[in-house]
């Protein structure tokens, strides 16, 4: 690897290249699915390449290719070279990156025990105990649970003298049962939904995540929803959990915190953002209670890493502070557009795309309530749980949000399950309404693995931490 990226490096500059960076990367992913009682999948993916970016005549050029032979490898730098001076005749703005060390190192995801040396038959197994747990249950028509590996080393080299290598490792795994009814359909996931939970870390996750156990629990209430009442409608007091409460922070504060969309930069996936650079340190974002960061530090998050695609070292950023809009996540080009240095968020999700500013592990810092301290001083509301559906404006301002659960609260007590529950808001405003999050012991690390930004597209892997948390005055009506 080290030698491949020396060639590149040495290409790009020969061919009049005034900044080049290059990354090589293997990367091996499993997966498996049960459906029904039968293995419905079983995929092993693997895939190299290198992808060069350079700045030539005051403009990015960017390729990749997953030949590499040297002679590959070095046109692949040439031909970026090219790109970026073809650019530079229409860019009326020269590229200029903030200042940041040429760092050499190692790094490698702590794990207990390496997911790919579980052998395929205890993978299967417990997914077949897993899919038996929910099979009790003749509502029940479709139980699927599955499991996700990742193994990805990373080596990345720059012309400013950056040697940086890293091994990433993911588990995950998920389970979903729908039951049906003559009139009703009802989806329960967990520990998330939309397919899986998946974290930086090794097969003990997975044993933590104990589908197998959560599985019967999770079909009884798919079955119990379906002759749930319907959620009722009106203003009111909401309590987020944990899952709900991490894909609020991935879509109200995530996306419009990442300052190519404030820039202009980026707009595709309804992105721009209505946190403009004037605001700065001086709007409210939130109420007191809210604080969030950025932090690629904090294990076993799907942001955690040693360093960024520009080689820029992992860290801990404050996004909003006690309410106030504090900062932004940026690459070294866009940071010294406002004048700052870069905090280490540029990624890509492999070889052959560009880097562009991803989310790290966005988090909602505890507080110090409790779940059970919230609902016991709610007079009337809901509290909604595991993510459904979700719509946000391009400003990422108004949003609507549907869970798969909801529990009525009345008078401190949960009383009635309710189905099809939707809440809807403004995003300061609601952020202003938030008046407690419960504290370290009911916060945890979630993983979205479906994120999606940037035109050719990339799906980037993103870790968001999150406990419970209560929200007053919030529009709520049933779905449908």
């Amino acid at each position: 690897m080290r030698d491949l990226s020396q060639r590149a490096l040495d290409a790009a500059s020969a061919a009049g290249a005034s900044y080049a960076d290059c990354r090589v990367i293997n990367r091996t992913v499993q997966r498996l699915t049960v459906k029904n009682g039968v293995v419905a999948s079983v995929e092993l993916f693997e895939d190299e390449g290198i992808g060069i970016r350079v700045i030539a005549g005051g403009a990015w050029g960017f390729a990749g290719v997953d030949d590499l032979s040297a002679e590959s490898v070095e046109e692949t730098a040439r031909h970026a070279v090219r790109i970026a001076k073809a650019s530079s005749r229409v860019n009326r703005t020269p590229v200029h990156l903030a200042p940041a060390p040429a760092l050499v190192g190692e790094y490698r995801t702590p794990v207990g025990r390496d997911p790919f040396r579980v052998s395929l038959d205890d993978k299967v197994d417990l997914l077949m105990r897993t899919d038996e747990a929910m099979s009790h249950l003749p509502q029940i028509r479709v139980r699927e649970c599955s499991l996700e590996f990742v193994r990805e080393q990373r080596h990345f080299a720059s012309s400013e003298g950056a040697a940086l290598d890293q091994t990433i490792i993911e588990s995950g795994g998920g389970l979903d049962a729908t039951a049906t009814s003559d009139d009703e359909v009802q989806t329960r996931s967990f520990p998330n939904s939309f397919g899986r939970h998946q974290v930086c870390s090794g097969w003990e996750a997975i044993e933590a995540f104990d589908l197998p156990g959560n599985a019967g629990r999770i079909a009884e209430e798919a079955v119990a929803l379906l002759t749930a009442a319907r959620c009722p409608a009106g203003r009111m007091t909401v309590i987020l959990d944990a899952t709900q409460a991490a894909l609020q922070v991935h879509e109200s504060c995530g996306h419009p915190t990442e300052l190519d969309r404030v820039l202009g930069h980026e707009a595709a996936y309804a992105g721009t953002s209505f946190l403009t650079p004037d605001l700065l340190g001086t709007f409210r974002y939130g109420s007191e209670h809210v604080t969030m960061t950025a932090d690629s530090t904090r294990a076993p998050g799907l942001g955690t890493f040693g360093w960024d695609d520009e080689g820029v070292a992992a860290q801990r950023s404050v996004l909003v502070d006690q309410g106030i809009f504090t900062g932004y996540l940026s690459s070294r080009e866009t940071a010294a557009a406002i004048g700052q240095v870069s905090n280490g968020t540029m990624r890509a999700d492999g070889w052959a795309r560009l880097p562009i500013i991803r989310m790290t592990n966005i988090n909602l810092e505890p507080g110090t309530s409790s779940l059970e301290e919230m609902i016991a001083t709610t007079e009337h509301g809901v509290y909604l749980e595991t993510n459904r559906s979700w719509s946000i404006d391009d400003r990422r301002l108004n949003f609507q949000f549907g869970t798969q659960n909801g529990w009525e609260i009345v008078d401190g007590k949960r009383t009635r399950l309710v189905r099809n529950p939707i809440y809807s808001g403004q995003t300061p405003e609601f952020w202003g309404s938030c008046d407690a999050v419960a504290g370290p012991a009911e916060w945890h690390m979630f993983g979205v693995v479906n994120c999606g930004k940037g035109q050719p597209p990339q799906s980037m892997h993103v870790g968001h931490g999150a406990a419970p948390c209560r929200f007053r005055n919030v529009r709520v009506e049933p779905a449908g």
